[in-house]
């Protein structure tokens, strides 16, 4: 395994200008041979439809469901989700679920978990909550956690329940489910500090180390103020990489193997033990173009 690894975050559903559907038997493709070209985890987003003016409507497959289907299809990777949204779903159960993928995957789930948003307007389709989102999420966590952690949860709040919840039956490593939490600003930081193994964010503006590495600092400074060793939690930053455009990719990393190389470097040498990477176009082709680069980052 590598000390900073490389993930595959495949978009499943519809991508694109054109909005090209991403089938199954693509998406299991995609994954089977991130597996074999020794990738350290595919992750499945979890969006659910975006309604984006002057845009066709954008949609995507159930992300819990498609991360359980790539874990019974796969043999050796890590599957996570990339990140589960607290927003959509009753805390216990997604507990539950990421339990769930665990045991389907044999004990190869990482749980990314993130507050969720309401942007752009699925939660209003979906008759989703559309306020007090971070804080819902908040209260989330004091039953997740307690949950998969200790098998417990007795938790009353604002907005979330748990009643003498006990988290039964448990998968393959009872209380040991990495978690990652999703959060680009310091509450999402804390969080993380407090409750995670790893820290998850993505870019605002461009997939640039520039943007990425002042977070860092942040999140060293959050750790020692609650008395956490940093290099205790893991950093995980997501990307966009477009392995078969040159020149102005619109903020993605981009270009031939080496560029691609290069620029995965600068974030290991900013402090991340991890990148994930959102590949475009959501295509073999596009992973086989990517593939160079990894044989490169595996040479170092």
């Amino acid at each position: 395994m590598r000390s900073f690894e490389i993930g595959l975050a495949i978009i499943a559903g519809q991508y694109g200008p054109d909005r090209v559907t991403a089938r199954w038997t693509e998406i299991r493709d995609l994954a089977l041979r991130a597996e074999a070209l020794g990738f350290d985890t595919v992750w499945s987003p979890d969006e659910l439809v975006w309604r984006q003016e002057d845009r066709p409507v954008q949609g995507f497959w159930e992300g819990v469901a498609m991360a359980g289907a790539i874990a019974a299809t796969t043999t050796e990777i890590k599957v996570g989700t990339w990140v589960m949204s607290a927003l959509h779903r009753n805390a216990g159960l997604t507990a539950k679920a990421a339990e769930t993928l665990d045991e389907i995957s044999g004990g190869r789930f990482v749980f990314g978990l993130g507050a969720g948003h309401e942007w752009p307007g699925q939660a209003r389709m979906f008759g989703l909550p559309e306020d007090h989102i971070f804080a819902r999420f908040e209260e989330a966590l004091e039953v997740i956690v307690p949950l998969l952690r200790g098998g417990h949860a007795d938790f009353e709040g604002t907005w979330l329940a748990a009643r003498d919840l006990r988290h039964v039956p448990v998968g393959p490593r009872p209380g040991r489910i990495p978690i990652m939490i999703g959060g680009n600003g310091p509450k999402g930081q804390r969080l993380a500090a407090r409750h995670a193994d790893i820290w998850s964010c993505y870019p605002e503006e461009r997939s640039h180390v520039d943007e990425f590495a002042p977070r860092i600092a942040s999140v060293d400074a959050i750790c020692a103020e609650i008395g956490r060793d940093p290099a205790t939690l893991g950093r995980s930053a997501g990307v966009t990489v477009k392995p078969l455009e040159t020149g102005d990719a619109g903020g993605a990393i981009a270009g031939g193997a080496e560029e691609i190389a290069d620029a995965i470097r600068t974030f290991r040498a900013a402090g991340f033990t991890q990148l994930e990477i959102m590949l475009s176009p959501v295509t073999l082709a596009a992973v086989e173009g990517l593939a160079p680069a990894i044989e490169l980052l595996d040479a170092d």
